[in-house]
């Protein structure tokens, strides 16, 4: 299986530094980063949650597709979002939660199947797996 990667460049101390975070692999750009815009609003820069959110939902909608494909009902769309939320714990800071949010147009399934998948998807992603030590990792599923 092929291995991506990605890289920061950072300058400076945490509160006044700032950092590029390059997706090398797929050469799609530098990302600002800067300590302050994680903890706060976003201003124009990403964070290590937004990546994260961006990989959990790419990744959740292709387990949700090839399981949905697999039971006989492949999916015509599906809009998934992942909302990822920086928080602490004993250790200081840590991802608390994530919420996973997908909304499908899947001919031929009942709500109960879907939500079914649904939660599946969740437990076979690969992202969700990595992230097996956040907390609370929900989906809500809405058959369109």
């Amino acid at each position: 299986m092929p291995v991506r990667d990605a890289s920061t460049q950072w300058t400076g101390d945490l509160q006044s530094g700032s950092g590029l975070t390059t997706l090398d692999s797929s050469n799609a750009g530098q990302f600002p980063v800067t300590f302050p815009t994680r903890a706060g609003e976003p201003d124009g820069h990403t964070s290590p949650e937004e990546l994260v959110a961006a990989a959990h939902s790419a990744c959740y909608a292709m387990s949700l597709s090839n399981g949905l494909t697999q039971a006989g009902t492949p999916p015509t769309s599906l809009a998934v979002s992942a909302e990822v939320e920086l928080g602490r714990d004993d250790a200081g800071l840590a991802i608390t939660e994530i919420r996973l949010t997908v909304d499908g147009t899947v001919p031929g399934i009942t709500p109960e199947a879907f939500a079914e998948a649904a939660a599946v998807a969740k437990a076979g992603c690969p992202i969700s797996k990595a992230l097996a030590g956040v907390a609370s990792i929900t989906v809500s599923a809405t058959l369109l």
